[in-house]
């Protein structure tokens, strides 16, 4: 494997979808499938969080710890009846042009901000910088995705690209409509997710590539994980969740009594899939 470069994209997903990645990571490590020395990873929205840990060296035992540790003081996050319907209008006028779609969901993102209906910025910094194992980016090539709220300019963001770690994780977290947009160089960021659940499309180029997916299905403009592997010259597993660890995320992937649910069955999960994924990682 020493001349194949290796790329683990981790897609969005919410609260749960950390958990569930994290799960499945560990549970992948302890059936002898270690994903986290990929050469190039991947974050989109909670997948940026998982990347940051994964590629910052982080111990995954322990950050899986993390995540069975009773929500005390966190707060449930839902999108309103008025958000998803903005939502859907925004797929009904974009008709598919995703740069479009994305402008007005930036706007939704905007505006529920200035109505008081998200945190502050700085809260969320400090919620999101509680995740990350260090504030500095790593050595390794994690590639962190964000759009511009006012144009729907897709952004990825790098150790080369002058933006804190911080900033660019928190900026690809900013569910529109739930949490507040995050000013990076003057210009307002929000959810990566608003091109790709998972932007699996960033790992071209890459021989191996394993993607965990919360959410691998695309809805109007936003593409699925499986029409960006498609056609890909490289191997390529993709893991969503199962029947348990859908049943255990429930129905709302914001709320962070599931998280421990989430992560546990994600490690059960991973026993299911250790075969397939070893065959592409180390085949």
């Amino acid at each position: 494997m020493t001349d194949q470069r290796t790329a683990l994209v981790l897609g969005g997903g919410g609260i749960t979808g950390i958990g569930w990645e994290i799960g499945v990571l560990t549970g992948l490590a302890e059936a002898g499938v270690d994903l986290t020395g990929a050469e190039l990873v991947v974050g989109t929205s909670a997948g940026s969080v998982v990347g940051a840990q994964v590629a910052g060296g982080a111990d995954l035992e322990a950050v899986y710890g993390r995540q069975l540790e009773p929500p005390t003081g966190e707060k449930v996050a839902r999108m309103t009846r008025a958000a998803l319907a903005r939502y859907g209008w925004a797929v009904l006028r974009s008709r598919g042009d995703d740069v479009a779609f994305r402008r007005r969901i930036g706007a939704l993102a905007l505006a529920a901000e200035r109505a008081g209906l998200t945190p502050s910025e700085q809260e969320r910094l400090d919620v999101i910088g509680s995740r990350l194992v260090g504030r500095e980016w790593p050595d390794r090539d994690l590639r962190v995705t964000a759009v511009d709220a006012e144009t729907g300019q897709f952004r990825v963001l790098d150790r080369t690209s002058g933006v804190p770690l911080l900033q660019a994780v928190a900026a690809s977290c900013a569910v529109p409509g739930v949490y507040p947009p995050v000013t990076i160089d003057g210009r307002r960021y929000v959810d990566g997710g608003m091109r790709s659940a998972a932007n699996a499309d960033l790992a071209e180029g890459c021989d191996r590539v394993v993607v965990l997916a919360p959410v691998p299905r695309g809805i109007g403009p936003l593409s699925s994980v499986d029409a960006q592997v498609t056609g890909m010259v490289a191997r390529v597993a993709v893991v969503s969740p199962d029947a348990a660890s859908r049943r255990a995320i429930g129905r709302n992937v914001l709320d962070p009594a599931a998280r421990a649910g989430s992560a546990r069955a994600g490690r059960a999960q991973a026993a299911a899939v250790a075969a397939e994924v070893a065959e592409v990682w180390q085949g």
